[in-house]
């Protein structure tokens, strides 16, 4: 099926450059004819980057700097038999245009240096190659200072403000529709597919406890509601230990294709969300509660958020490198179940 994709899109669209890790000369080419490099500094060295699942994301290594060259194709990149909004790529170009004039926010972001909207490509200036914080989840508790900078940054990202005349082009319907079906739809489906005991054995029935839960299932639709609602502020839309990314002089933040105008406190419930998977302390949960209320948002909707990411990490189709057993993962559906049913209780769960 992936190869179908491929061929239906080259096909249909003649004039648009599929980029491919293995050709060299060609990744080299396109760099030369986009005025990105010179001749006199040829990559030493071209790798893929990062685990991301959805782009083609290159890494390009120069003499004295490096490059990423990220390409969206209209297939996730990992499950090429998935077909993928093609635009994202340019919502995601869009987002760094449009927090350029916010320091606090741009400043922890790589660099834009070209966005080619015929091949949907951006190039980016390497945030660095110390890897991301997905270590959190097996035995690297994340710092109160980091957490404090990722707080900061969601604090920042306030202050960008999109015209009326740009919020359609922020809207990322395509996306959200996509990243709902696996959020709030997918995971409670019956039938769907999704082989959890081949993850670990006892999963599937787990899952099927809360596909029982009515009520847990009716919050979590009204979530996802929530989230398909337009509104007014820039939302990064993944902010999750894999867009956080270590660099020499703090941590910069990547990865925006899923952003739209909507809801701050979906942003605060992931980051919660995966603070309860790398199984942080209560303190570094409170002090996501404590950014969200500085920043006037609904503690509800923040934990609620939080308990459907949980969930759909745990049983949904985007898993992560969880180095625990069902015992604990049985645990943490139990706080998914408390966070979007019982938000009156805090962290109590915790």
């Amino acid at each position: 099926m992936g190869k179908l994709l491929r061929a239906q899109f080259a096909d249909a669209h003649h004039d648009v450059l599929l980029l491919e890790a293995g050709d060299r000369a060609g990744i080299e080419g396109y760099l030369l004819a986009r005025n990105l490099v010179a001749s006199t500094e040829l990559p030493s060295r071209i790798e893929r980057a990062g685990s991301g699942n959805m782009n083609l994301t290159l890494r390009v290594t120069l003499r004295s700097r490096s490059l990423i060259v990220k390409q969206g194709r209209p297939w996730v990149e990992k499950y090429d038999h998935i077909a993928a909004p093609w635009g994202r790529t340019l919502i995601e170009g869009q987002f760094y245009e449009a927090v350029r004039s916010v320091q606090a926010v741009s400043s922890r972001m790589p660099e834009l240096l070209n966005l080619d909207r015929q091949n949907h490509v951006l190039v980016l200036a390497d945030a660095g190659s110390a890897g991301d914080f997905t270590s959190m989840y097996a035995d690297r508790q994340i710092s109160k200072t980091d957490l404090g900078e990722l707080l900061d940054w969601l604090s920042a990202l306030r202050a960008v403000t999109i015209p009326d005349h740009a919020r359609s082009g922020f809207a990322n319907r395509a996306m959200r529709v996509l990243n709902h079906e696996h959020i709030f739809s997918l995971p409670l489906a019956e039938q769907n597919g999704l082989d959890l005991d081949r993850i670990i054995e006892g999963l599937a029935r787990a899952a099927e406890e809360l596909k029982r839960d009515q009520a847990y299932c009716g919050r979590v639709r009204e979530l996802g509601t929530e989230y398909l609602g337009d509104g007014i502020s820039l939302v990064h839309g993944d902010y999750f230990p894999g867009s956080w990314v270590r660099a020499a002089d703090g941590i910069r933040i990547i990865d925006p294709e899923f952003c739209f105008l909507g809801a701050r406190e979906f942003d605060y419930g992931v980051t919660l969300a995966h603070l309860a998977l790398g199984r942080a302390g209560a303190e570094a949960a409170w002090q996501v509660l404590a950014g969200s209320s500085r920043e006037h948002l609904d503690e509800t909707m923040v934990l609620g958020f939080a308990g459907v990411e949980i969930m759909r990490r745990l049983i949904g189709v985007a898993q992560l490198p969880l180095p625990y057993g069902l015992d604990a993962k049985r645990r943490l559906l139990e706080v998914s179940r408390s966070l979007a049913l019982a938000p009156e209780r805090g962290l109590t769960c915790w």
